[in-house]
């Protein structure tokens, strides 16, 4: 029964999905193939095969942090604040993919790295959680002794603990997002939960527009903001799993 309601569960996902996402997705590819099309017709000294590499190659080069300025390149997702950043979502398995090491030397150390990192990330998330949920609990006793409350008081501590969480996790950081990246506080809100789901689509990542000139502070605090909204959100989901069990 419970593999069957899995089954119908990801089944009723894919179906909403795919009615709300496959129309856009075959306009974006029409309107491409326009675009395509019309640059060769004005531009007929190009050919088009030639154009195809340069299109890829400049698909490719995006990929690797670098993009096009005038006459010049910018680089500087592999800085140290970018590679820190990469190395904080890579042992979380956030693992946004919009970045990625691609010499043999640097794939064989995210390997290593991942290896170790993983389950000490695991160690630290495990011991955060335990002190907030340690926090609420002794708040919540406290309560108790001075207002002579029993679950009133857990209770109120558990669903102050909730919309904390809440605020400092999930509805503050957009409007930083907002201010820093251009978002729009659906966008940010978005992003707030699939970075700290773990879930890391990578079609929203912070840090990355060449056009915006981010602080030195701004990646090491984001840093900070995943790995304690990553322990809040864990124990939420682990209320959610005792529910559902």
């Amino acid at each position: 029964a419970l593999l069957v309601a899995y089954v119908g569960y990801v089944g009723l996902g894919a179906g909403v999905l795919q009615a709300l996402e496959r129309p856009a997705e075959v306009r974006a590819a029409q309107q491409l193939l326009q675009q395509h099309w019309e640059l060769l017709a004005n531009h007929t000294c190009l050919r088009g095969a030639a154009l195809q590499r340069l299109v890829e190659g400049i698909v490719q080069a995006y990929k690797s942090g670098i993009t096009l300025q005038g006459n010049t390149t910018s680089l500087g997702r592999w800085d140290f604040s970018g590679s820190f950043f990469f190395s904080i979502s890579a042992i979380t398995t956030i693992g946004y993919g919009n970045l990625s090491p691609s010499t043999v030397a640097g794939r064989i150390f995210c390997i290593l790295f991942a290896l170790f990192g993983i389950p000490l990330n695991l160690v630290l998330l495990n011991e955060i959680g335990q002190l907030m949920l340690l926090g609420v609990q002794r708040s919540a006793r406290r309560l108790e002794e001075v207002f002579h409350w029993q679950k009133k008081a857990s209770l109120l501590i558990k669903t102050c603990a909730l919309v904390t969480g809440l605020l400092l996790f999930l509805l503050l950081p957009p409007l930083l997002f907002s201010d820093k990246e251009g978002w729009s506080y659906e966008e940010g809100f978005y992003y707030s939960f699939i970075t700290l789901s773990t879930i890391g689509f990578g079609d929203y990542v912070i840090g990355m527009n060449p056009d915006r000139t981010y602080p030195g502070w701004y990646k090491n605090v984001i840093s900070l903001w995943i790995l304690f909204g990553m322990a809040w959100l864990a124990l939420v989901i682990k209320f959610c799993i005792n529910f559902l069990e």
